[in-house]
C-alpha cells in the first residue's frame, strides 16, 4: 500500500519589512505520493543577493536546507536542489523522489 505523503509548503517573506508583500508562494499546499517529485516556486518583486529554502519540521525551529546566490543558477543538496533566475525574479526547490520524512512546512526567505 502506498503511504500518502503531505507537504505542507508555506513561503514567508523573513525581513523585517512586511508592509509590501515582497514574495508570493506557489502552490500553498501539496499532497503527494511518496517517490513523486516536488517542486516549489518562490517569486519575489525586488533585487536580491540570495534565496534561502528553511524546513520546519512540527513544533521544531526552522531548519536551512539551501541558500542560492543570486549570481548561481542552481544549486544541489542530496535531492533537494534550488534554482535561481533573477531576470524572471523567481527561485524553485525541487525535491526528487520524495520520502515519508520530508514532510514539513518549506519557507523560503530573501537576502
Amino acid at each position: 500500500m502506498e503511504k500518502l505523503l503531505v507537504v505542507s509548503l508555506v513561503i514567508r517573506w523573513l525581513q523585517v519589512d512586511r508592509v509590501n508583500s515582497q514574495v508570493e508562494q506557489n502552490p500553498e499546499a501539496l499532497h503527494i505520493q511518496e517517490g513523486e517529485n516536488v517542486t516549489m516556486n518562490c517569486s519575489f518583486k525586488t533585487t536580491i543577493d540570495n534565496l534561502q529554502w528553511f524546513r520546519q519540521d512540527s513544533g521544531r525551529g526552522l531548519v536551512l536546507q539551501i541558500l542560492i546566490l543570486s549570481d548561481e543558477k542552481e544549486k544541489p543538496n542530496g535531492r533537494l536542489r534550488a534554482t535561481l533566475d533573477t531576470s524572471t525574479k523567481s527561485g524553485f526547490l525541487f525535491i526528487t523522489a520524495s520520502q515519508a520524512a520530508d514532510t514539513a512546512t518549506y519557507f523560503c526567505a530573501l537576502d
